[in-house]
């Protein structure tokens, strides 16, 4: 098992990563942005924290590739992949007859990465032994083989990631409290998808070109499809993503995904989504069929009078943003893609906006 371990990863393969790029212009991946720009040239202990799924190692990734170590390897380590009693191997290496089944030397995770980058993901699971180890390397930038006396020296800048708080960890006893001031020098975030659903359709559009790029036939989701996305929880993030991403582009190649084509989780909570979808379909065949093109009307807001007192600007601004949307539904039969060329914005934008703000539709009965 040690040899297929260390056959993973080589220098060639380190430095010949898959060149995933992080995705996103949402407030909270910008700040990502700008904290990775501003660690990137300098050596220090990176500590990436965040769900699993949420692309910590794309994260990672983008920081070698903006680092001055960018020409050396970057080597990935899963810590809780790897058996704890094999893991020091795989980190430092082992002498031939270090222990039953090493017939030859072999480099550790550390040698591969000299000069460039090695990122720890699942520190937090990594066993108390390990991590004092890890904590002297850390310290000394140098260890020996497993069954060795010779030190080597290592010049590795250290990237960890994990999905565990830490300080819990620490205060269960079970990650030691030197080890994690040492890997919390520059922590980074990164928000879970269900905080960024905005991003939805740029990562579903740059998920789709990968699979082209990589010969495959995909599929085009519809605006109310990526509606219904935006209002799904994402427990397995970006990763769930886009493993939804590939099985429709299998099941629907060429072809345009609508809401009522996602699987029962991605619409339960948005039947009415369908519904829209429908009307609007049925609405444009129509349109299009009597040669109409659909035509805006123009909306106004409520005139505003400030008065002696003055007044609550963002709250004023708040109710005439939902009245202005409530008009728009209104006047478009609660057509959502109708609503939104009335307020020049995207399908999906109006949708969060009609959840943040709970609009709900109401019938009116009447009196016989």
């Amino acid at each position: 098992m040690t040899d297929k371990l260390n056959q993973e990863v080589n220098p060639k393969k380190a430095g010949a990563l898959k060149q995933h790029r992080l995705v996103g212009d949402n407030r909270d991946m910008q700040l990502v942005r700008r904290l990775l720009e501003q660690v990137a040239h300098s050596d220090a202990t990176v500590l990436i924290l965040g769900e699993s799924g949420t692309g910590k190692e794309v994260v990672a990734q983008t920081l070698h590739r903006q680092s001055l170590r960018a020409m050396h390897p970057f080597v990935p380590v899963n810590c809780g992949a790897i058996p704890p009693d094999l893991l020091e191997s795989e980190l430092f290496g082992h002498e031939k007859g270090a222990f039953t089944g090493a017939i030859t030397a072999r480099q550790g995770r550390f040698e591969l990465a000299e000069g460039g980058t090695l990122f720890l993901d699942e520190i937090g699971d990594m066993s108390l032994e390990m991590q004092v180890k890890l904590l002297r390397v850390l310290q000394e930038k140098c260890f020996e083989r497993v069954g060795g006396s010779k030190t080597i020296q290592s010049n590795v800048r250290v990237v960890a990631a994990t999905h565990h708080n830490l300080e819990h960890r620490v205060s269960e006893g079970h990650f030691r409290l030197d080890l994690f001031y040492r890997l919390n020098v520059f922590p980074i975030e990164v928000p879970p998808l269900r905080d960024r659903t905005d991003d939805i359709p740029l990562l579903v559009n740059y998920m789709t070109e990968r699979l082209q790029q990589s010969g495959q036939q995909v599929a085009h989701l519809s605006d109310c499809a990526l509606a219904a996305l935006a209002t799904y929880a994402w427990p397995g993030n970006v990763r769930e993503l886009g493993n939804l991403v590939e099985r429709l582009n299998i099941l629907f190649p060429h072809q345009q995904v609508r809401a009522k084509d996602l699987p029962d989780k991605y619409r339960c909570n948005v039947d009415w989504v369908t519904d829209v979808e429908d009307s609007q379909v049925a609405e444009e065949a129509m349109l299009a069929d009597i040669g109409i093109e659909e035509r805006t009307m123009p909306l106004s807001p409520p005139a505003a009078v400030l008065g002696g007192e003055g007044l609550d600007l963002k709250d004023y601004l708040r109710r005439v943003e939902e009245d202005l949307i409530r008009q728009a539904l209104d006047d478009s039969d609660w057509v959502v893609a109708r609503a939104a060329k009335l307020l020049k914005l995207q399908r999906t934008t109006l949708v969060e906006k009609i959840r943040k703000f709970d609009i709900a539709r109401t019938e009116t009965v009447a009196d016989f």
